[in-house]
């Protein structure tokens, strides 16, 4: 090879890395939290010609655009529920979002949103925004697994809490929370979940495990309400912790706590596997490289007309165009 090739080669690979090492942190969208925010968030009233609602798909659009623009990831997931009630955590818990079953299994939702949710998929591939799901598994699996296997920042976009176990300042992943609204992020790392629940910050699965959730069916355990779940975290650590500390007869526990847990020992064992996120959702390799431009100009085009996407669509192409990596 001429010495020439090889210098031209070599700036190549300079470039190659500058461009790597400028690049943002890859993003994961917890999608069904953002496309329930547009949903409740925008009118029903803005529709497609036909009249059918489109303010999910417009809202979900309108954010993820807002997102890159704020917060100029390398690349983007958008990760998605194959499976909202998976069957290994109702065997563990059977209560597990029983509340949120139709008769039939499937989520109670409105019609309206529903049937959008595959036009978002539609208009995300079209678009070249990569999605990742996995029969058996919830989103949150899927952004365990995939935070699991990145080999740089993370940031993790949801309006769920329990994704707060994912935060990890020496990998630097971090969740961008959506409680308060787009305009109001809460940037969650260990010194956030610190400071708003007194437990290390890395421990809120068995804080959650602790003081239940009834949106999605936990109980937790009676009587244990967050100070005494947060006193007990900061003692043990990890529910397994404490089971073993039960066993053995050892002391730490906060007074009266002992007999609750004791008693709640069976469901303590039962909640670790629905409470902790999934790393291991059998995924295939996902690099999420954000596109410049669509992937099938034509068929955007085409859902653009049908839906009549308009301004939404408008601002998410602008801002994947107007990236700077």
């Amino acid at each position: 090879m001429h010495e020439s090739a090889v210098l031209a080669d070599l700036a190549r690979l300079r470039a190659r890395a500058g461009k790597m090492a400028r690049m943002g942190p890859l993003m994961l969208l917890d999608s069904a939290t953002l496309y329930y925010r547009a949903f409740y968030g925008l009118p029903e009233t803005m529709t497609a010609p036909d009249g059918t609602p489109v303010n999910a798909v417009r809202g979900m659009l309108d954010m993820i655009a807002r997102l890159i623009r704020a917060r100029q990831p390398g690349s983007l997931i958008a990760c998605m529920d194959a499976d909202w009630r998976p069957a290994f955590r109702v065997a563990a818990i059977p209560s597990y979002k029983a509340h949120r079953a139709n008769p039939d299994g499937t989520e109670q939702a409105p019609d309206a949103l529903t049937a959008q949710v595959p036009v978002i998929e539609e208009v995300l591939a079209a678009a070249g925004v990569a999605m990742a799901g996995a029969p058996g598994y919830e989103a949150d699996d899927i952004i365990g697994t995939l935070t699991a296997r990145a080999d740089g920042p993370v940031e993790v976009v949801t309006g769920d809490r329990d994704l707060f176990q994912l935060v990890d300042d020496a990998r630097q992943i971090r969740v961008i929370y959506t409680a308060r609204g787009l305009s109001k992020l809460d940037i969650v790392d260990e010194a956030w979940v610190t400071s708003r629940y007194q437990i290390p910050g890395r421990a809120y699965a068995a804080f959650a495990a602790l003081r239940g959730d009834p949106s999605d069916g936990l109980p937790g355990v009676p009587g244990v309400g967050e100070k005494t779940a947060a006193a007990l975290v900061r003692v043990f650590g990890t529910v397994e912790a404490m089971l073993a500390a039960l066993d053995k007869g050892h002391g730490g526990f906060p007074m009266s706590s002992r007999a609750k847990l004791a008693a709640a020992r069976d469901y303590l064992a039962a909640a670790v596997p629905v409470v902790q996120v999934a790393t291991d959702a059998p995924l295939p390799a996902a690099g999420g490289l954000l596109p410049t431009s669509p992937a099938d100009p034509g068929r955007l085009a085409e859902l653009d007309a049908r839906w009549d996407l308009g301004s939404s669509l408008g601002r998410m192409s602008g801002a994947l165009a107007a990236r700077t990596d």
